[in-house]
């Protein structure tokens, strides 16, 4: 089993929950509203100062499912140039 952490500007929420929908995935973890500092996204902490808000999808799957869902986070990557999205895999090693 794999976890794919998915994490990306709440700007492109859409394009990416397109892009898990066209991996096949169907189950996953959605973290709305996360604040972080990106060395390339910048920093988003939904104030004034610092505007805008991360979204994290955590996808428990096979490691086939997990290849297609990174093969459709790094197309959107190309697409989307300045936005933030970022794909991390990572093993389960137990699940109860």
């Amino acid at each position: 089993m794999k976890m794919v952490m998915i994490t990306y500007n709440e700007a492109v929420d859409a394009e990416v929950m397109e892009a898990l929908e066209a991996s096949g995935v169907k189950n996953y973890t959605k973290i709305p509203a996360a604040y972080g500092k990106g060395e390339k996204s910048g920093t988003h902490l939904g104030n004034d100062i610092w505007p805008g808000r991360n979204g994290i999808l955590y996808v428990a799957c096979n490691g086939e499912d997990a290849k297609k869902l990174l093969l459709q986070i790094k197309e959107l990557r190309k697409s989307l140039a300045s936005e933030g999205v970022k794909a991390f895999v990572l093993p389960v090693e137990e699940m109860t």
